[in-house]
């Protein structure tokens, strides 16, 4: 609820509704990870309120592909891996049986992100495109509490679908984020909920 302070966005998100769950798959090996989101058949007329996005991070290129669902269509995004400037931490906490460290990004004045991550698995991902720390991270909230992920389990793959790792975008245009920066600042700068959508696409990118 704390992401959606527009009055306007208030009259749809109450008490009851306001804590909204989704599950998400983060597939990874030595040199690639997938993370996608969980299909679910059930009606739920709150999905808007969470991003559907998926990410490819391809660790022995240093690059990464974002595909991002906006107004019911994908966006792809190739760029290089992002490269934060993270300060790791002395605390920890126990996330599915791996003891991480929690780290702090500080992206822009009003934007601080947590990360756990654990030095038990070795490459460098993470939710939503994160990496850049010593091991796989587990966890990763923003500050607000508005966005929060926590690993529920941990399950170690004698394989991994070939296809799962392996990106499919056929003709579609695939954007620099500057090229995607851009052209959503153009289309969508003077709308009423312009800046809603630029803050929920960017929250992490």
């Amino acid at each position: 609820m704390k992401r959606f302070n527009d009055p306007r966005m208030k009259r749809f998100v109450n008490e009851d509704n306001k804590i909204k769950t989704e599950e998400f798959i983060l597939y990874f090996n030595d040199t690639v990870s997938y993370f996608n989101p969980v299909p679910s058949n059930a009606p739920d007329e709150m999905s808007w309120m969470t991003t559907k996005n998926q990410y490819y991070q391809f660790i022995s290129r240093e690059k990464q592909l974002s595909i991002l669902s906006l107004f019911g269509q994908n966006v792809y995004i190739g760029d290089s891996l992002a490269a934060r400037k993270w300060q790791i931490t002395d605390s920890k906490r126990d996330i599915s049986g791996y003891n991480c460290r929690k780290a702090i990004y500080q992206k822009n004045d009003s934007t601080r992100i947590y990360a756990w991550y654990t030095s038990s698995l070795t490459p460098s991902v993470g939710p939503e495109g994160f990496g850049g720390l010593p091991g796989v991270i587990l966890g990763i909230a923003t500050e607000d509490g508005g966005v929060i992920y926590f690993a529920k389990k941990v399950e170690l793959l004698n394989q991994i679908e070939p296809a799962l790792l392996s990106p499919s975008y056929g003709k579609n245009k695939v954007y620099s984020m500057i090229e995607f920066k851009t052209k959503i600042e153009k289309e969508y700068a003077n709308t009423p909920w312009g800046k809603r959508v630029f803050e929920d696409l960017f929250r992490w990118l």
